[in-house]
């Protein structure tokens, strides 16, 4: 029950949402939150219960509201990852269940999805390896009628994520170790499209209290060069792609010519490039199967 409903006899109090907002924004900020106002408005309207865009509409909140809105800033000052605190992740145009134990999709991500999109047709076949959540896997799957995926994660937990997000979608979910060289028998040269972001951080290198100390350090980390995964999934790769399949790989900053070049030294992939994010910042490559 609203704390404030006991007493039907006693005034609605009310505080005004912008000194809330201000205080909560500091703390953020103070706490090395990289994006605090952001992070603050979308916490207030997860307890509103509104898109971030309609609280301009509103003045103040509830006294009931503004105690979960200082609790869940407060935990997000302690560098809880604010998805975690919403219980969900948007990724294009899905919201995506997340938690401790799956690794939380990047904004950076999308544009390795959107280029799989691209280059996948209706009827097609497409991998995605080291699912996760399932966020380029469901993305396929949404964007594209009538596409056949398949979305591949080894970790127990991912799995459950992967499940729960893949409900409402017709995928197949497969548990297993994208590092196995006979992952996928049966799709044996069919697939068109295969994606991956997989766990490529250097070990050792210094991450986000929200990525030390809640995403998953086998989605994170990917050996002392950071390539540990991405070499095996390329030979992965070109035995399931069709002649004039499609590859694309994210990857760490520091690999902005060695995942580039891991594709050409493979031998059965032409039309290999590199590809920036928004930031300018090297992030994915991409192939095709000659």
């Amino acid at each position: 029950m609203d704390p404030d409903d006991e007493h039907p006899s006693r005034p609605l109090v009310r505080t005004p949402i912008s000194p809330a907002l201000a205080t909560a924004v500091a703390e953020l900020a103070a706490a090395g939150v990289a994006s605090p106002r952001v992070d603050a408005e979308l916490l207030a309207a997860h307890v509103l219960q509104i898109p971030r865009g309609r609280l301009l509409l509103v003045d103040s909140m509830r006294e009931d509201e503004l105690r979960r809105f200082r609790v869940l800033v407060a935990e997000r000052a302690r560098r809880i990852p604010l998805q975690h605190l919403l219980g969900t992740a948007a990724f294009r145009h899905l919201e995506l269940s997340v938690g401790d134990g799956v690794f939380v999709p990047r904004p950076e991500t999308e544009l390795l999805a959107g280029w799989g999109i691209a280059h996948a047709r209706r009827g097609d076949i497409a991998v995605d390896l080291c699912s996760g959540t399932g966020a380029i896997a469901l993305s396929l799957a949404d964007e594209i009628k009538d596409i056949d995926v398949y979305a591949v994660e080894r970790s127990p937990v991912a799995l459950s994520f992967l499940r729960r997000n893949a409900a409402a979608f017709d995928i197949h979910v497969v548990e297993g170790d994208v590092t196995d060289p006979g992952l996928l028998p049966e799709l044996t040269g069919r697939v068109a499209v295969v994606l991956c972001n997989p766990p490529y951080v250097p070990d050792g290198t210094a991450v986000p209290p929200e990525v030390a100390d809640h995403d998953p350090a086998e989605a994170v980390f990917g050996g002392a060069d950071g390539l540990d995964v991405i070499r095996p999934v390329i030979a992965l790769a070109a035995r399931l792609l069709r002649p004039g399949g499609y590859i694309g790989i994210e990857h760490d900053d520091v690999h902005g010519e060695a995942v580039p070049a891991l594709l050409r030294a493979d031998g059965r992939f032409t039309e290999v490039t590199a590809h920036d994010d928004l930031t300018g910042r090297p992030r994915f490559a991409t192939g095709r199967r000659t």
